[in-house]
């Protein structure tokens, strides 16, 4: 298998897949469309439609199409490039809403070398930011590993990377003025450019900073950059024995620290990674090209899917944890895809400038193939389809989280390895943010990638009530945050009790979009004014859209009856019961 493995990985590095598709699919020019998400399927399997979709060029543009939708009294949501938001936060409510694309509104507006800030339109992706703001020796400190996501859809849900330096690590926190078109009065000409900063609309900036996407549509961003610097970035892979203790303190020691925590195997993969004080001279030309983000062949891709359709169909995880070690083992070997000049791992510490070492996406480089190769989780092919919990559980609460995943796996070790074949937990470190729907305070991000089938919605997992109690741990018992990019639907009921400055984010919303034009029924349960994000019918436990309450909202004709956690008492799962 490592034989066959490093062929294949030698063979990527020289391959371009096709480019991921237009979330946007119309029937007629830009109208009576459908849209979805890079991974081809919401939460709830749901199909969203609109009546049309617009794409604006320039913020004048932009304008027009939010005014004449006010105008019209038409529901509107906006659409990135590449839509990798797990959550419905692109659909409008019924056919007859607008969707309004940024995927044109990619240009750089304004730059100042001597304030150090660049400006952009929302639509430019992380790696244009990147590469832009390295033009002017400059840098951004923290990002999210993936550079696919837009400005505009890192603002929109609180995108970040791991660091509890600084301002901590989410991208909204380094953001210095924000454009925003919003519906407007009739005095107005129906839509209204609000300019929001901390200096002038203190309150209107930290709801706008993490908005979900109800305020109106951001057109530009300004980001306060710093002046390029190198890392010097070593992984070290040990037992998991005081992953625990290790985890509170060992984002103070690192500035860009995480973990890969592989728990199965009793192992976590902790990331030494520190900034060069811009004084010390160090030479380096590192690169960090992840390799799960790198074009795959579509048949490799295909083949991989049926290996774990097999095992979960089959009830014994034997296979799934022999292909873990394999995967984490080579994964490890290759050092992740950290090279030393570009193109050759030769050792650690791996050291490079920040633009060439903070993000990567290299499956986007790409050429129309016919989808020989494509991005893995490519909806137009046999490959993986999974679900993302994401959930920030504050660092008081971090050791006895970590322990009670361990309490689950000394219970059935084979439970987790479903999650090693998805790369592990990873595992980031975010901060308390002034925006009103950002971090509360210092916490650990557990972001867990998971199986899920494709066919079939009332087909359980494989160890289900494992996933779903520590699922239920961090929510109810640690009373974590939810990503708002990520996670099922049970981890946003009642989520936004959690954030202190709620109130103050809806009375902006209600300033900003008195209408409500830019909300959606889904949108209005998130925040609580309008029913419940939670749907509860048969089999709704499996695919996390409720917490089961009685057996019918698991599996029960093929034995999953819902019962009491194995370590968290109180949480309800779907177990599997022997007939």
């Amino acid at each position: 298998m490592a034989f066959w493995l490093s062929l294949i990985f030698c063979f990527f590095t020289f391959v371009f897949s096709t480019p991921p598709h237009d979330p946007v699919n119309c029937e007629s020019g830009n109208t009576i469309c459908t849209v979805t998400n890079s991974y081809g399927a919401f939460p709830d399997r749901s199909t969203c439609e609109a009546a049309k979709v617009e794409y604006p060029r320039t913020e004048a543009e932009l304008v027009s199409v939010v005014a004449a939708a006010t105008r019209g009294g038409q529901k509107m949501r906006v659409v990135t490039r590449y839509s990798h938001s797990i959550p419905k936060l692109v659909c409008t409510d019924g056919k007859d809403g607008i969707l309004i694309s940024t995927k044109f509104l990619n240009n750089v507006v304004r730059t100042n070398p001597d304030a150090k800030t660049l400006t952009v339109e929302s639509g430019v992706t992380l790696r244009q930011l990147i590469k832009e703001a390295a033009k002017l020796e400059l840098a951004l400190p923290y990002a999210p590993y993936w550079w696919g996501l837009t400005v505009g859809g890192m603002m929109g849900t609180g995108a970040h990377g791991s660091s509890l330096w600084g301002k901590g690590s989410a991208v909204h926190d380094y953001v210095t003025e924000i454009r925003m078109v919003s519906p407007g009065s009739v005095s107005e000409g129906y839509a209204k450019v609000w300019v929001l900063s901390e200096a002038m609309n203190p309150e209107e900036f930290n709801a706008a900073k993490v908005s979900l996407g109800v305020l109106g549509v951001i057109s530009q961003v300004t980001f306060k950059l710093q002046p390029m610097f190198k890392r010097s970035l070593t992984y070290v892979m040990i037992n998991d024995t005081d992953f625990g203790e290790q985890a509170v303190t060992f984002g103070e020691k690192h500035e860009f620290a995480d973990f890969i925590w592989l728990p199965s195997q009793g192992k976590v993969l902790y990331r030494i990674d520190d900034r060069i004080p811009a004084n010390v001279c160090v030479s380096g030309n590192g690169l960090f090209k992840f390799f799960p983000f790198r074009s795959e062949l579509s048949l490799i891709l295909a083949f991989t899917r049926i290996l774990e359709e097999r095992d979960e169909s089959s009830g014994e995880a034997h296979n799934k944890c022999a292909r873990a070690k394999t995967l984490t083992s080579f994964l490890f070997k290759i050092a992740y895809g950290l090279t030393n000049n570009g193109y050759l791992f030769t050792g650690y510490p791996v050291i490079g400038r920040q633009d060439r070492m903070m993000s990567s996406g290299a499956c986007l480089d790409s050429y129309h193939n016919g989808l020989i190769t494509a991005c893995p989780w490519d909806s137009r092919i046999k490959g993986d389809f999974f679900y993302q919990t994401a959930l920030s559980v504050s660092l008081t609460h971090v050791k006895d989280f970590i322990n009670d995943i361990k309490a689950l796996v000394k219970i059935e070790p084979k439970s987790l390895c479903g999650l090693e074949l998805n790369n592990g937990v990873l595992v980031r470190y975010v901060t308390s943010s002034t925006a009103y729907l950002g971090k509360e305070e210092k916490a650990l991000d557990f972001d867990l990638t998971y199986y899920r089938s494709k066919d079939d919605p009332l087909t359980p997992r494989l160890y289900e009530d494992y996933m779903e109690e520590i699922e239920q741990i961090a929510i109810l018992k640690y009373n974590a945050l939810p990503h708002w990019g990520k996670n099922r639907n049970v981890a946003f009921d009642g989520a936004i009790r959690k954030y202190k400055n709620a109130n103050a984010f809806l009375k902006i919303k209600e300033r900003l979009d008195p209408s409500g034009l830019f909300s959606t029924e889904w949108t209005d349960q998130i925040f609580g004014l309008k029913g419940n994000v939670t749907i509860v019918k048969p089999g709704c436990a499996l695919e996390g859209l409720c917490i089961c309450s009685e057996d019918s909202h698991c599996a029960p004709n093929k034995n999953y009856l819902c019962r009491p956690g194995k370590v968290y008492r109180e949480a309800r799962v779907c177990t599997l019961v022997s007939a």
